[in-house]
């Protein structure tokens, strides 16, 4: 009996510990940035800058105001040039993390997002590299991807601009489990919150993957659409910076300048889905 007692009590101990954390609180996130102040901590380069004639940084990369119910709020916005101007095509933004994700470690990110306008093509997520070597691999610097895009694949798919993933065969759009479908199109001129849950365990431990969450658009309430989603590299390190590109495609058939607005970036260890912002 005692060795059944003690048993139980493990096993409720081992219970309690992971509902801490499930249910972590807004006061365990850490602000990665929430654009009040200024972009001294992000550093932007636009690497393979093709426009002809040539534009000197011609990346947009600017915070905005925007006035809510009871204030003022700030948010960046990012293009990857001004209208008319085309050939710019990796202009890269990133900021590094105020902690870590050590390689086993699980963290929740989240952040709000915004289309200011389509067509466009935008990428962002989390890289486990210098910047340095983030200016030489641009895309390949990306581990966990999320993608804002309505651009046609060389392959001739035409994607329609919902929130996509990356997985080992490329993009997929995040999904409306309730539904069995696709998930919509993002609105423009809405606000959406996403958290990604990653997971930076070894590969051959089940990691280097991660879960996605919105609340926004279709979606009343916080949703699971898309589960094991795959990091693009899997180079099993640290990561270290939050990076975000876009491209306004190639001179010939480029895809457009449409901004994406990001807000309230933050990161919490563990599973915590709750809002940061609440």
């Amino acid at each position: 009996m005692h060795f059944k007692h003690m048993s139980l009590l493990c096993l409720l101990s081992a219970l309690a510990s992971c509902s801490t954390i499930q249910k972590n609180t807004s006061s365990d996130w850490l602000l990665i940035d929430n654009f009040e102040n200024s972009l001294s901590d992000w550093q932007s380069v636009d690497t393979q800058n093709e426009t002809n004639p040539q534009v000197k940084n011609p990346q947009i990369t600017v915070i905005q105001p925007e006035q809510t119910n009871s204030s003022i709020n700030h948010y960046l916005l990012k293009k990857p040039a001004a209208e008319g101007i085309v050939g710019n095509r990796k202009a890269l933004s990133y900021t590094k993390l105020p902690q870590a994700v050590e390689v086993g470690a699980t963290y929740t990110f989240y952040m709000r997002i915004n289309v200011a306008a389509f067509p466009n093509n935008h990428a962002f997520g989390l890289s486990n590299l210098s910047p340095a070597l983030i200016n030489k691999h641009a895309y390949d610097a990306f581990e966990p991807t999320l993608r804002v895009t309505d651009k046609t694949e060389s392959n001739g798919f035409v994607n329609d601009g919902a929130l996509m993933v990356k997985t080992d065969s490329g993009y997929s759009n995040i999904q409306n489990y309730t539904t069995k479908q696709s998930a919509k199109p993002l609105q423009t001129n809405t606000w959406y919150d996403v958290w990604y849950v990653v997971n930076n365990a070894a590969a051959s431990e089940q990691g280097q993957q991660y879960d996605v969450y919105v609340k926004g658009g279709e979606f009343n309430s916080q949703t699971l659409v898309y589960k094991n989603a795959q990091f693009r590299m899997k180079r099993e390190q640290p990561l270290i910076y939050f990076l975000a590109n876009c491209n306004t495609g190639p001179i010939k058939k480029p895809y457009g300048n449409g901004g994406l607005r990001y807000d309230d970036l933050y990161m919490s260890e563990g599973i915590n889905l709750s809002n940061p912002t609440q």
